[in-house]
């Protein structure tokens, strides 16, 4: 089974060339970058690796929708810019699918970062999502075309999309956690303060899963930043 591996940016020249780096090295993948209008170098270094890549108006849950539309692989991983699996992980997917009868899933999280208290957020996650079998979009999820289509798509919110469709997706069957490691950068974290970070995210969630509208929440976000 071929996977198609959907990259969603914008203003990404700093970690770009890293991850597909790194996927290029890794196996024979269909790469598709989708870029939400970047005003650096993103899609001059996107076209370095791959001859899909398309430009939409920003917003992940569009783009990534857009990249599954070019997708020839019968598996879609939709990958963050800043994030990189772990040597091998890639290829436990396809035996996920077809081994474990999963409909999709996700990997464990990881920073880029040794700093302790990035190690107890990541690990937080993980038991989270472990528990859950709702993986955050960070975790790199992946899950069959044929899903992926009766799904429709990501909803176009302006944030929590990811968790929005992990919801619906795990309703159609198992979700596969895998012990395989995705490290994402540590950035926003580091820019922004790791407990506001944290505990803004986590108040964010609650209020999602209390019924507030992602809109209402994307409104929030950008007044509190």
């Amino acid at each position: 089974m071929k996977i198609s591996v959907i990259v969603p940016t914008l203003n990404e020249e700093k970690v770009l060339r890293g991850t597909l780096n790194r996927l290029k090295k890794s196996m024979d993948l269909d790469l598709i970058v989708v870029d939400g209008g970047s005003q650096d170098e993103t899609v001059a270094i996107a076209k370095e690796y791959t001859r899909k890549v398309f430009v939409t108006p920003p917003g992940r849950a569009r783009q990534m929708n857009e990249g599954a539309r070019h997708a020839e692989g019968e598996i879609l991983l939709f990958l963050h810019a800043d994030s990189t699996i772990a040597t091998g992980g890639i290829g436990k997917i396809v035996p996920a699918i077809t081994s474990l009868h999963a409909v999709g899933g996700a990997f464990q999280l990881a920073f880029d970062s040794r700093n302790i208290l990035m190690r107890i957020v990541a690990g937080l996650a993980n038991f989270r999502s472990r528990f859950t079998r709702i993986p955050y979009g960070d975790q790199g999820i992946f899950i069959t075309r044929a899903l992926f289509q009766k799904l429709e798509g990501f909803p176009d919110l302006p944030i929590l999309e990811d968790v929005a469709f992990a919801t619906r997706m795990k309703k159609e069957g198992r979700i596969a956690i895998l012990r395989d490691k995705i490290t994402t950068s540590s950035r926003r974290w580091k820019k922004e303060g790791i407990f506001y970070t944290t505990l803004r995210n986590r108040l964010f969630m609650i209020g999602y899963q209390l019924g507030v509208s992602p809109r209402r929440l994307a409104s929030c976000y950008r007044n509190i930043r």
